[in-house]
């Protein structure tokens, strides 16, 4: 199956020349999880602070489905 996937803030440094928010699309096998997604991408889990699917905050044992948009965060901070 395929998703669209947008990754913000420091995650974009695993993927290769694009910028923050920026939409790529991913191959996936049917009945993957965030959590495999994230696999697939060599984003490490305890650099993410929210996954959203869809516009909904989702955990990382939500099974994807074809044509699902994922929107990845890591935890930010500033002042």
């Amino acid at each position: 199956m395929r998703i669209t996937v947008k990754l913000f803030a420091t995650l974009t440094r695993y993927t290769e020349g694009l910028f923050s928010g920026t939409p790529f699309e991913v191959e996936l096998a049917d009945g993957a999880s965030l959590a495999d997604l994230l696999e697939r991408l060599k984003v490490p889990a305890e650099e993410v602070k929210i996954t959203f699917v869809n516009g909904i905050i989702q955990p990382p044992e939500f099974t994807l489905q074809a044509g699902d948009e994922v929107g990845i965060f890591p935890p930010i901070a500033g002042g």
